[in-house]
């Protein structure tokens, strides 16, 4: 449906008094109200049933903690490489366990903070906190604790004119809202998050919130990173998924040129079936991969405790030692000693037989300082998160 503009042209003065266009975004839902036709009712069941199995599956995982600590790790890399970071999954682990990772340090406090947002999010959701601009302040206050954007208003509605693009607001590929509008259109996002004026199906609502957060833009700095952070958070709160093992930022690192257009097509010209479509499309996409990642992860466990087993007297500390690199599998003996609570020598002797078997690969070629890699695991986990 071509619906026009979905906003409001606000001219705005900046550097030099070159007089601007900024947009400001009109209440949601969409006026006229979103078409759901055929097509899109059936993007929108196979949505639901996929996230639907992918909660199934994950409810089956021996230890879901264990999955979920490097599923949140790898979303921190994805969303991070999103804005230009260089840093890999692995550079994250590295720098979890005080080594030095190949990349620029900020580039790795980036991620490590994304891990702490989201964790954060996550948590204060399951004390019952709901989903509210105090909590979206708080994720994004977590998010520039320290390093790269720290000086850019941690916690803060912006209180200056931003922009995408361009070297300044009058060559930008978009320019948001001024920033005395920010705190009005957060409020009035923050009503249709809560079902006001009306209620909207789950993806849908949550599609269209992603959208217009990008488009508001509230934030100096880290906008992307949060509004990607709001998908899981809505979907934990409202039942979909028990545990996030979904996100879409690898989705929107691959599409990302038709991720822009068509968020530039909702403002112009409201195009919003196309975007909603496309979220839709790649929720389905994403928890099929979960679950078939799940699954994968799942089987190779299997398979190595079994093995595990069959190791004599030091299968009890070789499936202890195994277990912890389930969530940290790239790692130090020193580092497992103080996971597991085993004996430096008793680490030692375990680590030596899980590498005689091809399970775990030392990785530095040092005498000293080694690290310890469940490489199979890692090469699991990496897919989609190598450097472009």
């Amino acid at each position: 449906m071509q619906r026009g503009s979905t906003g409001d042209y606000v001219v705005i003065s900046t550097v030099g008094d070159e007089p601007v266009r900024a947009f400001a975004p009109r209440p949601l839902p969409p006026d006229p109200p979103l078409v759901i036709d055929d097509v899109m009712r059936d993007v929108l069941d196979r949505a639901l049933l996929a996230l639907g199995r992918l909660d199934g599956v994950t409810a089956l995982l021996p230890d879901t903690r264990l999955f979920l600590y490097m599923y949140v790790r790898k979303e921190a890399v994805l969303s991070s490489q999103i804005e230009g970071t260089q840093s890999s999954l692995s550079d994250l682990l590295l720098y979890e366990i005080k080594e030095s990772p190949g990349v620029p340090l900020n580039d790795v406090v980036e991620v490590s903070n994304y891990v702490a947002a989201l964790e954060h999010g996550l948590s204060r959701c399951k004390e019952g906190f709901p989903l509210s601009n105090r909590l979206i302040r708080e994720i994004h206050e977590v998010l520039l604790q320290e390093g790269r954007g720290s000086e850019k208003s941690p916690g803060e509605f912006r209180r200056s004119q931003n922009w995408i693009g361009g070297t300044r607001p009058g060559n930008a590929v978009f320019v948001p809202p001024p920033p005395d509008r920010v705190a009005d259109l957060m409020s009035v996002l923050e009503l249709f998050l809560h079902n006001k004026p009306e209620k909207s199906p789950l993806l849908i609502k949550v599609a269209l919130a992603h959208a217009q957060f990008e488009t508001i833009h509230p934030f100096l700095d880290g906008n992307g990173r949060v509004g990607r952070l709001l998908v899981p958070l809505l979907l934990c709160l409202e039942g979909v998924l028990t545990e996030p093992f979904f996100y879409l930022s690898l989705y929107f690192k691959t599409y990302r040129t038709r991720y822009y257009d068509l968020l530039n097509a909702v403002r112009t010209e409201g195009e919003w079936e196309a975007w909603v479509q496309f979220f839709l499309e790649g929720v389905r996409e994403m928890a099929e991969s979960a679950v078939t990642t799940a699954r994968r992860l799942a089987d190779m466990v299997a398979r190595d405790r079994t093995h595990i087993q069959q190791f004599g007297r030091l299968a009890g500390s070789s499936l202890q030692v195994h277990q912890s690199l389930q969530t940290r599998p790239l790692t130090t003996l020193a580092s497992l000693v103080t996971e597991t609570h085993l004996t430096m020598p008793t680490v030692t002797k375990a680590v030596q037989a899980l590498e005689d078997e091809g399970i775990v690969h030392e990785i530095t070629g040092r005498r000293r300082g080694r690290i310890y890699s469940y490489r199979e695991y890692m090469d699991i986990m990496s897919e989609g998160t190598a450097l472009q």
